[in-house]
């Protein structure tokens, strides 16, 4: 029960403040075996074409958990230049179980865009008076501009990410601690977004005890 109010309290922060922002929480689910997570270094993995995006991201999730006496390790900093994450056989899921485990690893970050979404919504003036009190004929005229305004319909792109917390534990395997999907609403600053999306991660783990409050 407290951990159902703390997401709902969180979803409705995330609500009030949609429209300031580009990130929006839209699930989050939570280990019932975890209560409280205890880290105090972390390997962040961040997986996006967007090269200046993934850098920001990893500067600036790094300062988040620096500010809180946690040391974030970026994994490019700690991967061989080489490696890749097209895919992950098992000797390659070996080689980085090894790393983590022999420099005292808690826990991974793993952020990934994992798709992306065309959306078109039109210009909705349904609750104004002036388009309630109509006959049939004037709304027909008045929505001409259906065909013949391309500007009548919005267009945006709304980026589907997630990010999922792996809790490094000795005697068990890479379990799932929390994962959190995450909409990015039509960028337009990779700064910005960055920023947005971080902010929007580290309430949601804060409010789950999954890392410490500032």
């Amino acid at each position: 029960m407290k951990i159902s109010l703390k997401i709902f309290l969180l979803f409705f922060i995330s609500i009030l403040f949609n429209n300031c922002t580009t990130a929006d929480l839209v699930g989050s689910w939570k280990s019932p075996d975890i209560d409280t997570l205890t880290v105090t270094k972390i390997l962040v993995i961040g997986m996006t074409p967007n090269v200046n995006a993934r850098r920001e991201f990893k500067k600036k999730i790094k300062d988040e958990y620096a500010v809180r006496g946690i040391e974030a390790v970026m994994s490019l900093d700690v991967l061989d230049s080489n490696f890749t994450f097209d895919s992950l056989p098992e000797n390659q899921i070996k080689i980085i179980e090894n790393i983590l485990t022999s420099n005292f690893y808690d826990a991974v970050l793993f952020t990934k865009v994992k798709g992306i979404e065309d959306r078109v919504v039109y210009n909705d003036n349904f609750e104004r008076k002036e388009y309630l009190d109509v006959k049939f004929k004037e709304d027909y005229n008045n929505h001409l501009k259906i065909i013949n305004d391309p500007k009548y319909y919005d267009k945006y792109k709304v980026y589907h990410a997630e990010t999922s917390l792996y809790c490094i534990c000795p005697t068990k395997d890479r379990d799932l601690a929390w994962k959190g999907s995450i909409n990015i609403v039509d960028p337009t600053s990779v700064e910005e977004t960055v920023n947005d999306y971080v902010n929007v991660l580290i309430l949601a783990m804060e409010e789950l005890n999954l890392i410490p409050e500032k």
